[in-house]
């Protein structure tokens, strides 16, 4: 957000910028939610629940987005296991929620359970971890977690369901781009919740076309790229800001 903030100084074409500028401040909680959204479609396709309820998902990873996404499983009634290589984190995750269970760091990914939920680092699935997953589904909030593509292939032919990671994380640009109409916290939030139905869609063509979700997620995407590609969309959103940029606001200001 303050890396944002330096950019509106010289540009108002950016978004993800502080709320007291008109803009939507810490997407993190924004992001988990469409991750929540994500767990749910994939528990729907995997296992035919509509619920979370005793549900054992493994986070790993304990930042903003894994520490929100927590709050909203707990809720949901999901049985929470956790991981975090800063012991502060799960001190302070565990305050909130005495009764989750907390692993190793070297021992989450191997640990058993419905959803394994990366929210750390990239890479995650790499050729190391593919023998030692324990889980039905993978889904959660880190960046690249397939080392490479081939093991998205892999993860497919062991009968594991991978949220693609581009699909389930969406919701916090989901929650900067209702920056560009005049934000709005609760207009965000709803906006996340079509997580769930992209990556319905995924799934679909995944088993029409017979191919791994991560194929799947991508042929989706350039569908819709190419659907597009002959609109101009505009915006007008920025005209609930009182000034362009954040030097504009300054300048007058004095």
């Amino acid at each position: 957000v303050h890396d944002m903030e330096y950019i509106f100084m010289e540009t108002p074409f950016v978004t993800g910028i502080p709320t007291a500028f008109g803009g939507s401040g810490d997407p993190s909680p924004y992001t988990a939610h469409g991750v929540l959204m994500g767990i749910k479609a994939s528990v729907k396709e995997k296992m035919n629940r509509d619920d979370l309820k005793g549900i054992r998902v493994a986070v790993q990873g304990l930042g903003n987005v894994g520490a929100h996404l927590v709050d909203f499983l707990i809720k949901e009634g999901a049985e929470v296991i956790v991981a975090d290589i800063d012991p502060e984190k799960v001190a302070k995750i565990k305050e909130k929620h005495s009764h989750i269970k907390e692993v190793d760091p070297q021992e989450i990914v191997t640990t058993e359970c419905d959803v394994f939920a990366p929210c750390a680092m990239g890479a995650i699935i790499n050729d190391k971890t593919l023998p030692l997953l324990k889980c039905q589904i993978i889904a959660g909030g880190a960046n690249n977690q397939l080392a490479e593509p081939r093991h998205g292939q892999a993860l497919f032919e062991k009968g594991i369901l991978y949220a693609p990671d581009y699909v389930i994380n969406a919701g916090g640009l989901m929650n900067v781009f209702v920056e560009l109409e005049g934000y709005s916290s609760d207009r965000a939030f709803e906006k996340t919740m079509q997580v769930y139905d992209n990556l319905m869609n995924v799934f679909k063509i995944s088993k029409q076309e017979n191919v791994p979700t991560y194929i799947a997620a991508d042929r989706l995407a350039e569908h819709r790229i190419k659907k597009i590609g002959n609109l101009r969309q505009h915006h007008h959103g920025r005209m609930a800001r009182p000034f362009s940029t954040l030097k504009e606001m300054t300048t007058r200001q004095k």
